[in-house]
């Protein structure tokens, strides 16, 4: 049995990026995990949890909407009450709730204001209010470490994605200030950029029939010709936790293979996103 009774804290953990990133990290470095998803996808859900248990390391997962203030009170209560204090090494903010539309098309794929309100909440407000709660309660462990997750949709223009495009932004300039922030505290916060790659979040911003073209044109702009995988990036996420990972610090760290933001850009007009 591994001995480490340090924990990660992992938002959107039942699929994708986030389910990727609870497996690495209990495996490597033998992190328990807490984590929070709106049960959407309770069959991997489970699956994530069965194979943090077969990691030997205890899993904790709430059901609730970790993307606003509230929720950010309600699940930091919940982990308090479970794990005491000064035991969080990793937490990874990975929630997917974003809205697709133009801004001011005037047409019907308009976005409304309480669309745009939600999706900044989820996508960029919630990473700092997490963080004030795990900061005020007393929750980190020394040297921890709080990562966001981006792409490079941020630098592109692609219709449909500028809602997403100007939260990813915001979330940035959270990252680089908590890191300023924090940084004398001794914890570390960065935001891992990794490119597109194939998960429910990707594939909803397109209609089901075109999302295979998107794949295949961002796998042939990129130069191992692929795209990256959930469980790569799970690796890094491992890796930041080590003590080689000590002097990354409000850092938008590239993982992406070399998918440039103009090339990926092109992809993904080419194809057309959602209206």
């Amino acid at each position: 049995m591994k001995s480490s009774e340090e924990w990660a804290v992992i938002l959107g953990v039942s699929e994708g990026s986030g389910a990727a990133i609870a497996r690495a990290v209990a495996r490597e470095p033998g992190l328990h995990v807490f984590g929070m998803h709106r049960g959407r996808h309770p069959e991997s859900a489970a699956y994530v949890e069965r194979e943090i248990l077969d990691a030997e390391r205890r899993a904790s997962f709430l059901l609730g909407d970790a993307g606003n203030a509230e929720g950010a009170k309600k699940g930091a209560e919940a982990l308090e009450a479970a794990i005491g204090p000064g035991k969080v090494r990793l937490f990874v903010h990975a929630i997917a709730n974003a809205s697709v539309g133009s801004l001011a098309s005037g047409s019907a794929d308009q976005l409304p204001a309480y669309k745009i309100e939600k999706t900044f909440a989820s996508m960029a407000h919630s990473f700092v209010y997490w963080t004030q709660e795990l900061v005020g309660r007393g929750l980190l462990a020394p040297g921890a470490r709080l990562v966001g997750l981006t792409n490079p949709v941020v630098g592109s223009l692609v219709h449909g994605l500028g809602l997403v495009a100007a939260t990813k932004a915001a979330l940035e300039i959270y990252v680089r200030q908590l890191a300023a922030e924090l940084g004398p505290q001794g914890y570390r916060v960065n935001l891992v950029n990794y490119g597109l790659v194939d998960t429910p979040a990707g594939r909803a911003g397109f209609p089901e029939e075109q999302w295979a073209g998107v794949v295949n044109r961002a796998a042939r702009v990129t130069p191992a010709r692929r795209l990256c995988t959930v469980d790569e990036v799970g690796r890094l996420v491992s890796f930041l936790c080590g003590d080689t990972g000590a002097w990354f610090n409000g850092a938008t760290i590239d993982f992406t293979g070399g998918m440039t933001q103009t090339l990926l850009g092109y992809v993904l007009n080419e194809e057309g996103s959602r209206s």
